[in-house]
């Protein structure tokens, strides 16, 4: 019994161990590019961009808070007791719902700027790489966080 009881505990300071993890990679996501502004032409054969980085934007700090939070929480739960990851659930959803918002936002720029020439010209607005990585941690972190609840059967 005491065996079941030890071998559950260590499993949920793995859980805890992954969501200090996952809010880790969520502070440094909020550090990538998120978006940029991309101006390409066929005619010269090149093009240029402008990247904006998540910490550039209210919403991006609130995601790096969002990751201080959940990596917080991860700490916490691999020091004391496993179950307190779980509440890195909540500033995962949160960062979540940023970066939703972050996208359909009409108040950035980047939004703004759509102009299509054909050959000649073509600027319009990007989603970058750290902006995925981000969506991908915050969601990491509530599934983590959700599954230092779960009891395992045996």
């Amino acid at each position: 019994m005491a065996d079941h009881l030890s071998a559950e505990q260590g499993t949920r300071r793995g859980y805890a161990f992954a969501v200090m993890v996952a809010g880790a990679s969520l502070v440094f996501c909020a550090i990538l590019p998120w978006a940029g502004v991309e101006a390409r032409s066929e005619l010269i054969g090149g093009g240029v961009s402008n990247d904006i980085r998540g910490v550039d934007d209210t919403f991006g700090v609130l995601t790096l808070l969002a990751g201080l939070a959940a990596l917080g929480f991860g700490v916490a739960g691999l020091l004391s007791r496993p179950r307190v990851a779980a509440l890195a659930a909540l500033p995962g959803a949160l960062a979540a719902l940023v970066l939703v918002l972050f996208v359909t936002d009409s108040a950035g720029i980047q939004d703004r700027v759509s102009i299509d020439l054909g050959r000649l010209l073509s600027v319009e607005p990007v989603i970058r790489f750290g902006w995925f990585a981000a969506l991908a941690s915050a969601l990491a972190v509530i599934v983590l966080a959700v599954a230092t609840l779960v009891r395992r059967q045996s």
